[in-house]
């Protein structure tokens, strides 16, 4: 083991011991970091207005503070763009994480202040690899190389140049300390080039002789890197390229699509989820082969959760962490050491366990299917679209899927565009698995679809090679946070991309 692994194990380790103790006492961990969340704020406009002061209980806090979509949020938001401070944050923000979620044209605009960066996106950095280190892989020699990353740029602010906006990954690498970056690839003006298909063909050139030993970044985008790379260098999989990788860690989207084909391309490493935001990292997979992950407690992030049922309601009742129960479904809301207070972050949740408490990210407050009441959540779409790859020999790279409105005496459907990586062995098969497994996992689904009252059976479409690239290209949403949404209520994505086929 190379003398530089060595330290830097040493260094993170002590990291694993702060991870038990919020694991053990997750409630008065959280309570700390309120009561903190409050004393910092206190003095801000925001804190002004709603009375944080050092008595102020979590309930009081609940009662005087609304629950605030982004919308809600953005005139303090925008004044703070344009320069002014101390308006939701006590900290001088000069970062501001640019999100547009999934492909909306209006871009969010997250603050990210120096507490953020600290406390939060720097120390998940640490937790990933200590509980690598621990849970995983005790003999690991991933210091020894280099971490392959994708991600965004970042440039000035066009409200206050003084300030910079970007991706959230772009802002992280900037504030790098100087050593961390001799242990990752490619070079800071590589990654931060703005020009996404310019980033990788100088990645390729740059990092095909370079001893990677581990990657991270958005699944929907590695597989890019990694499949260019192995049409140019014309390997089998890519430890004939880089021997000693032996970790990906992957976030923003689902797993579940991709699977196979990164274990094809890399067969022989280990496989760590997280789940990261503009707004902030809150959770880490700590047990080799789970699917869910730990709450991170201790981030500087307080959090509540509003069951799924009572989300449309005008006043929505948000409880905290110890009334949560195992396999509800629940949108987040997070109060942060960045400004947003009582934030719906627009993810829904379902706990596995509550002791420690681990969750799956079930899918998105605005992206789902409830046309006809049959309530499709992403995590139910990724359950059934793995069964019926499982069943067929297929492969998927990327899909979304939408109502197919009722009209006149035509019943209503979904539609699903599907980019496969490897073809069904029969795409009528593949689609009633799909259907089948869906209302096995589904009651409402299930409900909806008996005797065809509701719901005909879905209709899937099998669409070209680089359909879905293609699509977030022409809107120039390559890269970064991009992704396709895999569910929508409406037809409005579903509909421009098929006009892209035809185009």
């Amino acid at each position: 083991m190379g003398l530089i692994n060595s330290v830097l194990k040493f260094l993170i380790e002590p990291r694993i011991t702060e991870i038990h103790r919020f694991m053990n006492n997750p409630h008065e961990v959280q309570y700390i970091i309120f009561k903190d969340l409050i004393a910092q704020a206190k003095d801000t406009e925001w804190g002004t207005k709603y009375g944080y002061e050092s008595e102020l209980t979590i309930e009081k806090y609940q009662e005087r503070v609304p629950i605030s979509s982004y919308e809600q949020l953005y005139p303090y938001i925008e004044r703070m763009l344009k320069g002014e401070q101390n308006v939701l944050w006590h900290s001088k923000i000069e970062w501001f994480s640019k999100s547009s979620g999934t492909t909306n044209d209006r871009s969010k605009y997250i603050p990210v202040s120096y507490e953020a960066l600290d406390e939060c996106h720097n120390k998940c950095g640490r937790d990933m690899i200590s509980l690598y280190m621990n849970h995983f892989n005790p003999d690991t020699k991933v210091f020894d190389g280099k971490s392959l990353s994708i991600g965004g740029t970042h440039y000035p602010n066009p409200f206050n140049p003084d300030t910079r906006v970007g991706d959230v990954s772009a802002i992280f690498v900037q504030n790098l300390p100087v050593w961390a970056e001799y242990s990752r690839a490619p070079a800071k003006e590589i990654f931060l080039l703005p020009k996404w298909e310019e980033k990788i063909e100088r990645m390729l050139e740059t990092c095909v002789e370079e001893n990677i030993t581990s990657l991270s970044g958005v699944p929907t985008w590695m597989v890019v890197v990694l499949q260019k790379l192995l049409e140019r260098t014309g390997k089998h999989n890519i430890h004939e390229i880089w021997p000693n990788l032996e970790l990906f860690m992957h976030g923003a989207v689902s797993f579940v699509p991709y699977k196979e084909i990164f274990y094809k391309m890399c067969p022989n490493i280990h496989y760590l989820e997280l789940y990261n935001a503009s707004e902030g990292f809150f959770g880490v997979q700590d047990r080799k082969g789970a699917d869910d992950m730990l709450l991170m407690l201790d981030h500087g992030v307080f959090y509540e959760f509003i069951p799924l049922e009572e989300l449309g309601a005008e006043n929505p009742k948000a409880i905290t962490l110890e009334k949560v129960e195992l396999h509800k479904n629940y949108a987040i809301v997070i109060s942060t050491n960045a400004g947003l207070w009582r934030y719906l972050i627009g993810d829904t949740v379902r706990f596995t366990s509550l002791k420690p408490y681990r969750f799956k990210i079930s899918g998105r407050t605005k992206h789902f299917i409830n046309a006809f009441g049959e309530e499709v959540m992403v995590e139910n779409a990724d359950a059934a679209i793995a069964k019926a790859c499982q069943e067929t020999g297929a492969t998927v790279k990327d899909y979304t899927a939408a109502p197919v409105y009722m009209s006149g005496s035509d019943k209503g459907g979904h539609e699903w565009l599907i980019e496969f990586e490897h073809q069904p062995t029969s795409l009528d098969i593949f689609t009633q698995i799909l259907d089948t497994t869906l209302r096995q996992i589904n009651s409402d689904y299930d409900a909806k679809r008996y005797q065809d009252i509701a719901l005909q059976k879905p209709i899937v479409h099998s669409v070209k090679p680089d359909t879905f690239y293609n699509w977030l290209k022409s809107k120039n949403k390559l890269g970064g946070q991009h992704k396709v949404p895999r569910l929508a209520n409406h037809r409005e994505y579903i509909d421009e991309i098929k006009k892209t086929i035809m185009a």
